[in-house]
């Protein structure tokens, strides 16, 4: 099969993963079954424990196991999960499920960018890891544009509408990930019968290169903590602020028999609605620089994206306890910043590890992100419950600011040039 094909049908995978119909309304969901702030943090801190706990294990397996079969794991899991969420009613359930859940995302998270990667490699393309990512990346935005839109609709109908049609969707998932190959580099390199000692020495090589040490300080700590604490609160913070401005919107569209126009009103009441046509505006700036990605990096390149976004988000952040209404730019700036940044990240951390043992690698960076993220939840949905959630994220973006200067005074996470273009060769 040539490698445009295989990309082609990852595009299709991409494009199944439907998040966006359930993410407007999750947390308004859980409120509405009954948890408090804490609560669901601590759901989302199981969440990130299992991470922590599952994601080299997965990755080894996913390693001993092949791309195509971990992929398939994962994406049933998720599809079970989704289902299961939707008929839950309590605490315990929903913590049960988010453990699921976690171990799903665990057997993708390393395995899908070592898929793209060592498929790229196969045809000596690994530098072009970034533009199909990004491109991938930019459908699954796509998609959710319209995925948003939807769910909104749903969520304002049942909150259980969106978790059921995102589970149909991700189960066609299935049907496409089982056409995939395994790429060549896979099978050459001997991940499929890579002991644990050995798949702990290199984990503990690749994570021991000074340079890449404070990258994953940088973006898998810092960055990715509070970027997720954004997706976490963003729903009760936009509700919190946009009913705070009560303003109506009226809209008036035009009959084709000249008569009075058709009028549309959209109140700070219509959470639901407003929330989805928030999300699709979100999907779409990040779909435009994800698609774009490539000219990102040539033009403004690594080193002052991840320099510049992580001080503006936290700025903004930060600026959300003295002005609310920025709230709206803020978590719309903050939530743009994640897909592409995430693809940048992906391409700068294969270009510097090894074919062999790239899904554990990539597994136990995903881990550290998970383990570090645990405090900023609880501290967070505390702080959220005794004063408010945007406090809470005012104070996420202060720490943001001040551990991104105090980092890159220490030492600066990006090198100027990349170490390796085909370091999976």
């Amino acid at each position: 099969m040539t490698v445009s094909r295989s990309v082609t049908k990852y595009y299709l995978f991409k494009a199944t993963e439907a998040v966006e119909f359930y993410r407007p309304v999750m947390y308004l969901y859980f409120l509405s079954q009954g948890l408090s702030f804490t609560q669901i943090v601590v759901i989302e801190a199981l969440y990130n424990v299992t991470t922590v706990l599952g994601e080299i294990p997965t990755g080894y397996v996913g390693d001993r196991i092949g791309r195509r079969n971990s992929l398939l794991v994962g994406t049933a899991l998720i599809t079970t999960t989704l289902v299961g969420i939707a008929f839950a009613s309590s605490f315990v359930a929903f913590a049960v499920l988010f453990i699921c859940w976690s171990f799903g995302y665990n057997f993708r998270s390393g395995t899908e960018d070592a898929w793209v990667y060592e498929t790229l490699t196969d045809v000596s393309a690994s530098g072009e890891f970034s533009h199909v990512r990004g491109r991938g990346e930019s459908i699954a935005l796509t998609v959710g544009v319209g995925a948003s839109l939807v769910g909104g609709y749903l969520g304002g109908l049942d909150f259980t509408y969106p978790f059921l049609v995102a589970a149909f969707f991700t189960g066609i998932g299935l049907l496409v990930i089982v056409t995939l190959d395994e790429p060549t580099t896979y099978e050459e390199s001997g991940s499929s019968e890579m002991g644990l000692r050995e798949a702990r020495d290199v984990v503990t090589q690749t994570i021991g290169q000074r340079r890449l040490r404070s990258f994953i300080v940088y973006y898998f700590v810092l960055f990715s903590a509070v970027t997720y604490l954004v997706f976490i609160f963003l729903q009760p913070v936009f509700e919190s602020v946009l009913t705070d401005l009560n303003m109506n919107l009226t809209v008036a569209l035009p009959r084709l028999d000249r008569s009075d126009p058709y009028t549309i009103i959209i109140s700070t009441e219509d959470v639901e609605t407003l929330l989805g046509i928030y999300y699709a505006a979100i999907n779409l700036a990040s779909a435009a620089i994800s698609y774009r990605i490539s000219l990102v990096r040539d033009r403004i390149g690594l080193r002052r994206w991840f320099v510049g976004v992580p001080l503006v988000v936290g700025g903004l952040l930060m600026a959300m306890a003295f002005v609310p209404p920025i709230a709206i730019v803020a978590l719309f700036v903050g939530w743009t910043s994640v897909e592409p940044t995430r693809v940048l990240a992906g391409q700068y951390i294969n270009d510097r590890i090894e074919t062999l043992g790239r899904a554990t690698v990539l597994s136990a960076m995903a881990m550290v992100s998970a383990l570090t993220v645990i405090p900023f939840q609880l501290g967070s949905g505390m702080i959220s419950d005794a004063v408010s959630p945007l406090i809470a994220l005012s104070v996420a973006g202060g720490v943001l600011v001040v551990g991104s200067l105090i980092l890159l005074l220490w030492e600066s996470p990006i090198e100027r040039a990349p170490t390796n273009r085909n370091a999976g060769k």
